[in-house]
């Protein structure tokens, strides 16, 4: 436990930064455009990540694809908070704590706001720490050297704004390049078979509870797109059980097809798709950030805030809704108030618009 995996490019001198946000995945994927904006300004800058091990690989190319950053510190985060007062917690961190140490940051950029991810960046022993002057937990600022006020709605907007005062130059969220797998790739043709018939995935799972909608309305989706000819995938966990998924499916009469994967294979899985049918969930921005048309359900997260960037996306959320990061375990009223029949609705639409696109291609 905690040790430290670099891989190093030869980015040649500069400055030395360290990215911290630790997870999870949609939290990683926003932070990466203000990154590769960096990369490409500062192409000699030695960059670095902490970031949990499960979500490395969105940072690290693979297959002669050419990473985002220098290195990845793994930040075992999940068993810290497992037994926080364990011999290998202990170990984990102060392993963490050397291996920052050792590569003499100059700046560390605290993209996660929280107290941990603070303490993190501070404990890099970089000359500078920067981070927002409001974070999501407030004792987070007494942690940084330097605060900057975001004006941006956006979180990808707000990152890069961060990102642009603490190396003092204008940048803007940049377009990310994600991995490539050619293992994964196989597994997908596997699992895909018929290429020329159109795949659709529903993630039905997120962070907590308040921002599922019901289980029972996807399996109807899956049901009537089924119906209406297309394969219809449900994200499900790699790990075992996933009574979410097993829902989904039997409401779908069993049509729906279950996709159990890994990280590297649900990317390759989701450039392969029509659609992506989400709540504010790591699965969502992944296919906003290949391009992939998406409808996202929205219920006491912001979509102006945390919404799909730049993405071919319909987004419902009711009127009702109130933004609401307190991590409640029920569907909240509004997102349960989105009709299956709305979100019908703006799949079938998606899933022409994408059909018209793909025949103005040839």
């Amino acid at each position: 436990m905690g040790k430290a995996v670099a891989a190093v490019t030869g980015a040649g001198s500069g400055l030395r930064i360290l990215i911290v946000r630790v997870g999870a995945m949609g939290d990683v994927l926003h932070g990466m455009p203000a990154v590769a904006a960096l990369r490409a300004t500062l192409p000699e800058a030695h960059l670095a990540w902490a970031v949990e091990p499960r979500w490395a690989p969105l940072l690290m190319g693979r297959d002669g694809g050419s990473p985002l950053v220098d290195a990845v510190h793994t930040v075992e985060a999940k068993a810290w908070s497992r037994q926080p007062w364990s011999v290998a917690t202990l170990r984990s961190i102060r392993l963490l704590r050397q291996a920052l140490r050792r590569e003499r940051y100059d700046v560390a950029l605290d993209l996660q706001g929280t107290l941990r991810s603070a303490v993190i960046a501070r404990m890099s022993g970089a000359r500078r720490v920067a981070g927002s002057d409001h974070p999501r937990e407030r004792l987070a600022r007494l942690l940084y050297t330097q605060r900057v006020a975001l004006q941006a709605r956006h979180v990808v907007d707000q990152a890069a704004e961060l990102v642009s005062a603490a190396v003092r130059l204008p940048l803007l969220a940049a377009p990310v390049q994600l991995p490539l797998d050619a293992a994964a790739a196989h597994w997908c043709d596997a699992l895909l078979g018929d290429a020329s018939k159109p795949s659709v995935l529903l993630a039905p799972t997120a962070g907590w509870g308040a921002k599922e909608w019901p289980a029972e309305r996807f399996g109807d989706v899956a049901r009537v797109l089924t119906a209406h000819g297309y394969r219809v995938l449900v994200n499900a966990s790699p790990h075992g059980d996933d009574p979410v998924a097993d829902t989904v499916i039997a409401c779908s009469g069993n049509t729906a097809l279950r996709a159990a994967c890994t990280l590297t294979q649900l990317i390759e899985l989701v450039r392969r798709l029509s659609l992506v049918v989400a709540g504010d969930t790591g699965p969502l921005h992944l296919a906003a950030a290949l391009g992939v048309p998406l409808v996202a359900l929205f219920g006491p997260t912001d979509p102006q805030r945390n919404g799909p960037y730049d993405a071919r996306a319909t987004v419902l959320r009711h009127a009702s809704s109130r933004t609401d990061h307190r991590r409640h375990a029920a569907t909240e009223a509004g997102l349960r108030s989105i009709t299956t029949e709305e979100v019908l609705d703006a799949a079938l639409g998606q899933l022409r618009g994408h059909a018209q696109n793909d025949r103005r291609a040839y």
